[in-house]
């Protein structure tokens, strides 16, 4: 089974294969490394760009509006904030030429905790990603995710964030459901097939295997786990905490419902309204600071439409209002939510009753 950083890769060598893909390019994006997580080693359309975010996201918008389909990744989302301006533009550009214009293109960046970044490698991005009109925003939980949400963003004629979770690129999929159609079984085969070898890659060329295209519908959600006593809402690195919350809250009778957004924006909110319905029970989970964090959003939205189908206030468990994620591992788990955080909150949340 394919990790979520291989996912990643495929749907690259398809776009570029399939979809028209022209450029794939930012700060060691091509050869030698393939990018700081490996993701774009051996595709044939990936460059190297100075170190220079504001120029890498510039770029990108000139090659979309002449017509190319171009791929930016900014190394880590910790550097993407000076390019504000930039992305604001993009978003809107549709809009300001009363659609005569397109901008096709995406915007690759890490984001998260999990990897024990520290400082300037484990921010979030996703509420100030949600405050730029204009820009389609997803976040992939899993390998299928990751391939058939990049292949959306793609083939979109407009941009795209796509948001990838640094803590879940190693893991693989969890079962059938989460595999890429047409992958090879054997995961050391697809290894050998597309990993770059250690030390000198002048000679390797990857041997692609014949994956079928599958395209996600961007802002359609998932339910990753169906109950009916607790509704989380969830995406990204803490969707599978979730999970496994709700795996450990089974056993003492609570039946947790977890949804994976999957699409920041547009948001799947008939989703989010059919779960609150037979649960009246919610907690909104994200590890983006806790101060004006996109999961608010959601709980205004939810007390707006839904008041009198709520059991219990809706809660956020979300990171700490700090600058910076400590490089410690203590440090970390105390900044952004953790699995007993998760399970504390939707037992505090079950207690309520009607």
């Amino acid at each position: 089974m394919a990790t979520l950083v291989q996912a990643i890769r495929l749907a690259l060598h398809v776009g570029e294969t399939r979809h028209g893909v022209t450029d794939i390019f930012g700060e060691d994006v091509g050869p030698p490394l393939g990018g700081v997580f490996t993701a774009t080693q051996g595709l044939k359309t990936a460059w190297n760009s100075p170190l220079d975010e504001r120029g890498i996201i510039g770029t990108a918008m000139g090659l979309a509006m002449a017509g190319q389909r171009p791929v930016a990744e900014i190394q880590f989302c910790d550097y993407i904030y000076n390019t504000i301006d930039l992305l604001k533009l993009a978003g809107n550009t549709l809009w300001c030429s009363n659609g005569a214009y397109n901008m096709p293109m995406v915007c690759m960046t890490p984001v998260g905790a999990g990897i024990r970044g520290s400082v300037y490698h484990s921010h979030s991005f996703d509420a100030t990603a949600t405050h730029i009109p204009g820009w389609k925003i997803v976040i992939p939980s899993n390998p299928r995710d990751a391939y058939g949400l990049l292949l959306s963003a793609i083939v979109d004629p407009n941009p795209v964030m796509y948001l990838a979770p640094k803590g879940l690129l190693r893991a693989k999929a969890n079962g059938p459901d989460e595999r890429i159609p047409g992958e090879p079984d054997d995961d050391r085969l697809l290894s050998k097939m597309i990993d770059a070898p250690l030390g000198d890659r002048s000679q390797w060329t990857p041997q692609w295997p014949a994956v079928e295209d599958l395209f996600i519908p961007i802002g359609e959600a998932r339910v990753a786990r169906r109950g009916s006593h607790v509704s989380v809402i969830t995406y990204g690195r803490t969707l599978p905490m979730a999970v496994k919350a709700a795996e450990e809250l089974a056993k003492e009778g609570i039946d947790t419902e977890v949804i994976d957004l999957r699409s920041l924006h547009p948001y799947d909110w008939p989703a989010i309204v059919a779960s609150v319905k037979k649960t009246h029970k919610v907690l909104f989970v994200n590890e983006e600071t806790e101060v004006t964090n996109f999961g608010e959003h959601l709980i205004r939205r939810t007390v707006d439409e839904l008041f009198y189908e709520l059991w219990a206030a809706p809660k956020l468990l979300a990171g700490a209002f700090v600058p910076g994620i400590g490089l410690a591992d203590n440090l970390e788990k105390a900044s952004v939510p953790q699995l007993e955080g998760i399970i504390d909150a939707v037992r505090t949340l079950h207690r309520h009753q009607p």
